[in-house]
């Protein structure tokens, strides 16, 4: 299990997060949400260790990853793989060699400068690859690619990672819904058939109803939601982003009302 013991992170005077204490289950599809400068992507990245806290613990399994150094802040690095919304691949190189950087840290450095990977690391790029619908594409160059190619792209490479925990900061922001829908499909079958806590940043509050089993909502870097999404409550919503009155109108979306 994933735990957060009061962490706080600082910025010189500025706090961006709070105080905040979480746990993530395996299997457990979470979203965050929150305006924009409310602590959602400096919390991703103090699990990931990107960023380090000023206070408090993360723990992965009774383990505190704060003080990992060397070798084992990298091995945890592979357990905890993240996905941006930049998508952050070669534009020049094809898709396979794009997916294979999930392995780079494990092999040797001369065979990865030459692009010399194993048969059945190629062969595993392809099979996530084909989980995500995207084998065809395996020998395109990146940046022939649409927006939602790429971001399935980056999870496949995350997937060859092995990781234990997936993270993902905004990765349906610059998509059109369309590609928002198939991105979000693809973390919550990764979530569900690894079981492995996947946490989302979101700012579509639709997106976090329709997809999370959980919604954690911040506002100044503190936690003031944390239930399942059909608890939120326009008054509640009010508080998170500051905006009474049209918060209130939001509908269910369809994708809900079917399931249920």
């Amino acid at each position: 299990m994933l735990e957060l013991r009061r962490v706080t992170k600082r910025f010189g005077e500025k706090v961006a997060v709070d105080d905040v204490s979480l746990s993530f289950k395996p299997g457990e599809f979470v979203g965050i949400i929150g305006r924009s400068g409310a602590g959602k992507s400096t919390l991703l990245r103090m699990v990931n260790r990107l960023t380090d806290p000023s206070e408090g613990a993360i723990l992965w399994d009774g383990v505190d990853v704060t003080r990992l150094r060397g070798a084992a802040l990298r091995h945890w690095r592979r357990n905890c793989a993240m996905i941006f919304q930049q998508f952050n691949l070669c534009s020049r190189l094809d898709v396979i060699t794009n997916v294979l950087v999930g392995v780079v840290a494990e092999r040797p450095l001369p065979a990865t400068l030459i692009k010399a990977f194993r048969a059945e690391d190629r062969a595993r790029a392809i099979l996530e690859l084909d989980t995500l619908d995207m084998a065809a594409a395996a020998l395109q160059r990146a940046d022939t690619l649409s927006g939602g190619q790429q971001q399935r792209v980056a999870i496949a490479r995350a997937m060859m990672q092995e990781p234990k925990v997936l993270l993902a900061d905004e990765p349906v922001a610059s998509l059109d819904p369309v590609n928002a829908e198939i991105v979000m499909d693809a973390l919550l079958r990764v979530c569900r058939e690894r079981t492995m806590p996947v946490i989302v940043n979101l700012h579509s509050l639709e997106i976090a109803r329709s997809y999370c089993d959980r919604v954690v909502a911040m506002s100044r870097g503190r936690i003031v939601f944390d239930d399942a999404p059909h608890r939120l409550t326009s008054e509640t919503l009010s508080q998170i982003y500051g905006a009474s009155g049209r918060w209130s109108r939001d509908a269910v979306p369809a994708r809900m009302e079917s399931a249920a």
